[in-house]
């Protein structure tokens, strides 16, 4: 790890620290959801992101390869969409990756004064399976309208189409976490009481 890294960590760990002394509570919310955005994006390359990567990759490749409208080379991150004139190449880099959205995501809910420790663990985790999955929605969006309207309207479908929609669906989340809906609170009470029912099932089997 880059010492650069190891001596901001520390700087902003002992930041926190005061923020939470003073009970500036705003700006402990800010400064660590800040900080630790900086983190995940510092220790995010090369494995993360070749994580992140290849998990949506290999997700578009199950769900397309029944209809054969596209070929994915995971190796490469490739994918090869088919149409009537000529293939499309699409590379799933960084950027398609959902990382970045992901971290801010996490860096947000970690930090949030709303929830207690279970909860921050629990949205933190939702959001990354919904990120995950819009950002899969996107991209077959994408192979869709390449693969009936041509390499003629890849930027169309790429950079606007594509991303409207996974930006619409990340706004849904954000709205529904960060304003505790009654949606969030309904997730998060059934996800409890089921695992309150796994635990009095082991704990009868144990007896």
């Amino acid at each position: 790890m880059n010492i650069y890294l190891i001596i901001g960590i520390v700087i902003w760990l002992y930041s926190l620290s005061i923020l939470k002394r003073a009970h500036l509570s705003a700006f402990h919310f800010i400064v660590g959801s800040g900080g630790l955005f900086f983190v995940f994006m510092a220790i995010s390359d090369p494995y993360w992101v070749w994580f992140f990567t290849h998990a949506v990759i290999n997700g578009v490749k199950v769900i397309t390869k029944p209809f054969k409208i596209c070929a994915v080379m995971s190796q490469y991150g490739m994918v090869n969409i088919f149409n009537t004139l000529a293939p499309v190449n699409m590379s799933i880099d960084y950027e398609c990756s959902g990382i970045i959205e992901t971290a801010a995501f996490v860096s947000l809910v970690v930090f949030l004064p709303l929830y207690n420790r279970h909860e921050r663990l629990f949205f933190s985790l939702l959001g990354m399976v919904w990120i995950y999955v819009a950002n899969i929605i996107r991209l077959l969006v994408v192979i869709v309208i390449v693969h009936f309207g041509g390499g003629s309207v890849f930027f169309l479908a790429h950079s606007i189409i594509g991303r409207i929609v996974f930006y619409v669906l990340v706004i849904i989340l954000y709205y529904e976490v960060f304003t505790y809906s009654q949606l969030s609170r309904s997730l998060y009470r059934s996800f409890k009481g089921k695992v309150r029912q796994i635990n009095v099932k082991i704990k009868g089997k144990q007896h």
